[in-house]
């Protein structure tokens, strides 16, 4: 080992965080002093995993000192190897003890109705962030971080999707990097790859070779891992010439799963305000839509940014379904319960499907081509719907076989 810089920190003295700095002491030994919100209980536990991490990586030269305020192991871990690696020690192995892969599962269909947006350097929103019920937890490396912490948030990402405990629930793991276009990209799908994240959010994307470019980095890093199943995407929409190229987006990969519509860039990108009702991304939202449709795969619409505007949630959600989104961004828990709300099938509506696929068998048995049911001839477009909205309601785990709805 050979560092070069003789101090340097990671991390943050905030709930659920620790602030570590390190200082080159040479000829000094190791010296840890630690200062903890829950220093009666942990404070000996704390300077003892440090001081042995730095013993087994044979750092022998610096001062630590620890401000704690109920950070996690892995967390601890993780800014530890931050300012080491900052520092220039070279750290052949992942600090944090408790690795898991048990939680990796990548499924191309599944619930993608609420994609919750956690900050990735927020600890204390990430532990908590399964008790929620969103389908989709998006841990961000992008806009929700400041440029100078983005080294540090790799590491507690990458060790939060690998421990032991799962923080996520059933919940699909995704990880929203920064595009492969800047000085973060390549860097975030180094780190978090490994990891294995069932998903990786693509932002700011504007054509297929952009999926293309960051298809390749991840085929080579899921080999070098030996990692067997296919880690998938979400691209996200962001501009004016993102839109134009939906459908060549949507195609450009079979690990895609979904493409989403990001609404703040896309109105910064055209020069005009975002308006309540939206009107300005309606044409774009249209487009996303039918490239989604057309690859066979989901779409799902923009943030509603008014976190206190519940009425207004449901109304723009109302909207969305009707413009075909499977699904939308969310900026706050409070969101998530009014999306699945709108989003589950009524009780007439599962009535009126099981009414019309017992038509079917009915006609089947009674070997007749024409399917009615009443008065209204049934075509190949409602009997979709009506298998659509009932594997929607299984997969939310609602009975189908209900009785009729009384009038």
């Amino acid at each position: 080992m050979s560092p070069n810089i003789l101090e340097a920190f990671a991390g943050k003295a905030d709930k659920s965080d620790v602030l570590i700095k390190c200082f080159r002491r040479d000829g000094q030994g190791v010296k840890v002093f630690v200062k903890s919100s829950v220093a009666a209980f942990f404070g000996k536990q704390i300077e003892k995993a440090v001081i042995e991490k730095l013993q087994a990586l044979h750092i022998t030269d610096v001062e630590v000192h620890i401000e704690d305020d109920g950070a996690l192991p892995l967390v601890l871990m993780a800014r530890l190897e931050a300012v080491l690696m900052k520092m220039g020690y070279k750290i052949e192995e992942n600090l944090f003890d408790n690795i898991c892969h048990c939680h990796f599962n990548p499924q191309p269909k599944r619930l993608r109705r609420t994609r919750l947006y956690i900050p990735g350097g927020s600890p204390d929103l990430m532990v908590n962030a399964g008790l929620f019920g969103a389908d989709c937890i998006i841990l961000d490396l992008e806009d929700s971080v400041a440029p100078e912490f983005k080294y540090d948030t790799r590491f507690v990402v990458r060790n939060t999707l690998l421990s032991k405990h799962n923080f996520f629930g059933t919940s699909e793991r995704i990880v929203r990097i920064n595009p492969l276009g800047c000085e973060f990209g390549y860097n975030d799908l180094e780190m978090i790859v490994p990891a294995r994240p069932d998903t990786i959010l693509i932002p700011k994307c504007e054509s297929a070779d952009d999926i293309v470019k960051i298809e390749r980095i991840v085929e080579q890093l899921e080999q070098r891992n030996e990692i067997e199943k296919q880690i998938l995407f979400m691209p996200l929409i962001e501009t004016a010439k993102g839109v134009l190229n939906a459908q060549a987006i949507a195609t450009a990969s079979k690990r895609n799963i979904a493409l989403c519509f990001g609404a703040e860039d896309f109105t910064r990108d055209i020069g005009v305000e975002r308006t309540r009702d939206g009107a300005e991304t309606l044409n774009a939202r249209c487009t996303i839509v039918y490239a989604a449709k057309a690859a066979g795969i989901d779409a799902i619409d923009t943030v509603f940014s008014d976190v206190d505007d519940d009425a207004g949630l449901r109304a723009s959600m109302k909207e969305a379904v009707t413009l075909g989104f499977a699904g939308k961004g969310v900026i706050h828990p409070g969101q998530i319960k009014i999306i699945h709300e709108v989003l589950t099938p009524t009780p007439e509506q599962i009535e009126y499907a099981n009414k019309v696929m017992n038509a079917i068998e009915t006609a089947k048995a009674q070997g007749r081509g024409v399917i009615s049911l009443g008065s209204k001839m049934i075509d190949a477009p409602v009997v979709e719907r009506a298998k659509r909205t009932l594997e929607l309601a299984r997969q939310m785990g609602i009975d189908t076989m209900k009785k009729e709805v009384s009038a």
